[in-house]
Protein backbone atom coordinates (compact mmCIF):
# COMPACT_ATOMS: atom_id res chain seq x y z
CA UNK A 1 0.00 0.00 0.00
CA UNK A 2 1.11 3.55 -0.78
CA UNK A 3 -0.27 6.64 0.91
CA UNK A 4 0.12 10.22 -0.31
CA UNK A 5 -0.32 13.40 1.70
CA UNK A 6 -0.21 16.86 0.17
CA UNK A 7 0.74 20.12 1.85
CA UNK A 8 1.47 23.71 0.87
CA UNK A 9 -1.87 24.84 -0.49
CA UNK A 10 -3.51 28.07 0.57
CA UNK A 11 -4.68 31.50 -0.46
CA UNK A 12 -2.40 33.66 -2.57
CA UNK A 13 -2.80 36.79 -4.64
CA UNK A 14 -2.52 36.72 -8.39
CA UNK A 15 1.10 36.87 -9.43
CA UNK A 16 2.23 35.09 -6.29
CA UNK A 17 3.86 31.71 -5.79
CA UNK A 18 3.16 28.50 -3.94
CA UNK A 19 5.11 25.31 -3.45
CA UNK A 20 3.12 22.14 -3.03
CA UNK A 21 4.64 19.07 -1.47
CA UNK A 22 3.48 15.46 -1.48
CA UNK A 23 4.99 12.90 0.84
CA UNK A 24 4.64 9.23 0.07
CA UNK A 25 4.69 6.45 2.62
CA UNK A 26 4.17 2.72 2.67
CA UNK A 27 5.51 0.54 -0.14
CA UNK A 28 7.49 3.38 -1.69
CA UNK A 29 9.68 1.08 -3.78
CA UNK A 30 6.67 0.32 -5.95
CA UNK A 31 6.17 3.96 -6.94
CA UNK A 32 6.92 4.83 -10.55
CA UNK A 33 5.73 8.14 -11.99
CA UNK A 34 4.36 10.83 -9.71
CA UNK A 35 2.51 13.97 -10.53
CA UNK A 36 -0.08 16.59 -9.80
CA UNK A 37 -3.63 16.92 -11.00
CA UNK A 38 -6.16 19.61 -10.22
CA UNK A 39 -9.92 19.96 -10.24
CA UNK A 40 -11.74 23.26 -10.26
CA UNK A 41 -15.42 23.54 -9.30
CA UNK A 42 -17.63 22.24 -12.08
CA UNK A 43 -14.69 20.97 -14.10
CA UNK A 44 -13.04 17.61 -14.65
CA UNK A 45 -9.80 16.66 -13.00
CA UNK A 46 -6.88 17.57 -15.24
CA UNK A 47 -3.19 16.79 -15.34
CA UNK A 48 -0.91 19.62 -14.21
CA UNK A 49 2.50 17.96 -14.31
CA UNK A 50 4.02 14.51 -14.12
CA UNK A 51 7.55 13.23 -13.54
CA UNK A 52 9.11 9.82 -14.08
CA UNK A 53 10.70 7.77 -11.33
CA UNK A 54 14.22 9.04 -12.00
CA UNK A 55 13.07 12.51 -12.98
CA UNK A 56 14.25 12.15 -16.55
CA UNK A 57 10.83 12.51 -18.17
CA UNK A 58 8.67 15.51 -17.27
CA UNK A 59 5.50 16.80 -18.82
CA UNK A 60 3.37 19.86 -18.10
CA UNK A 61 -0.07 20.99 -19.07
CA UNK A 62 0.06 23.87 -21.52
CA UNK A 63 -1.81 26.04 -19.02
CA UNK A 64 1.06 25.91 -16.50
CA UNK A 65 4.06 25.43 -18.77
CA UNK A 66 6.70 28.07 -18.07
CA UNK A 67 5.13 28.96 -14.72
CA UNK A 68 5.47 25.68 -12.84
CA UNK A 69 8.23 23.24 -12.01
CA UNK A 70 7.77 19.67 -10.83
CA UNK A 71 10.54 17.85 -9.03
CA UNK A 72 10.98 14.85 -6.79
CA UNK A 73 13.37 13.79 -4.07
CA UNK A 74 13.34 10.01 -3.92
CA UNK A 75 15.46 10.04 -0.77
CA UNK A 76 12.61 11.90 0.94
CA UNK A 77 9.84 10.13 -0.98
CA UNK A 78 8.46 13.53 -1.88
CA UNK A 79 7.32 15.26 -5.05
CA UNK A 80 7.04 19.02 -5.32
CA UNK A 81 5.21 21.49 -7.51
CA UNK A 82 6.54 25.02 -7.58
CA UNK A 83 3.96 27.36 -9.06
CA UNK A 84 4.81 30.95 -9.98
CA UNK A 85 2.88 33.81 -11.55
CA UNK A 86 -0.33 32.29 -10.26
CA UNK A 87 -3.60 33.27 -11.89
CA UNK A 88 -7.17 33.12 -10.59
CA UNK A 89 -7.82 30.29 -13.05
CA UNK A 90 -5.25 28.20 -11.17
CA UNK A 91 -7.74 28.00 -8.31
CA UNK A 92 -8.54 24.34 -7.71
CA UNK A 93 -8.02 21.39 -5.45
CA UNK A 94 -4.63 19.94 -6.27
CA UNK A 95 -4.17 16.19 -5.99
CA UNK A 96 -0.94 14.30 -5.74
CA UNK A 97 -0.76 11.19 -7.92
CA UNK A 98 1.43 8.11 -8.03
CA UNK A 99 1.54 5.23 -10.48
CA UNK A 100 2.33 2.12 -8.52
CA UNK A 101 3.42 -1.33 -9.61
CA UNK A 102 3.32 -4.09 -7.04
CA UNK A 103 3.22 -7.90 -7.43
CA UNK A 104 2.59 -7.63 -11.14
CA UNK A 105 -0.32 -5.22 -10.74
CA UNK A 106 -0.31 -1.54 -11.62
CA UNK A 107 -2.69 1.00 -10.14
CA UNK A 108 -3.16 4.68 -9.39
CA UNK A 109 -2.90 6.22 -5.94
CA UNK A 110 -4.29 9.64 -5.04
CA UNK A 111 -3.76 12.00 -2.16
CA UNK A 112 -6.74 13.65 -0.42
CA UNK A 113 -6.02 16.98 -2.13
CA UNK A 114 -5.02 20.47 -1.06
CA UNK A 115 -6.91 23.64 -1.90
CA UNK A 116 -5.19 26.40 -3.85
CA UNK A 117 -7.06 29.68 -4.12
CA UNK A 118 -5.71 32.58 -6.18
CA UNK A 119 -7.40 35.92 -5.61
CA UNK A 120 -7.49 38.61 -8.27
Amino acid sequence: QVQLVESGGGLVQAGGSLRLSCAASGNIFSINAMGWYRQAPGKERELVAIISREGTIISYADSVKGRSTISRDNAKNTVYLQMNSLKPEDTAVYYCYAFVTSRGTSYDVWGPGTQVTVSS
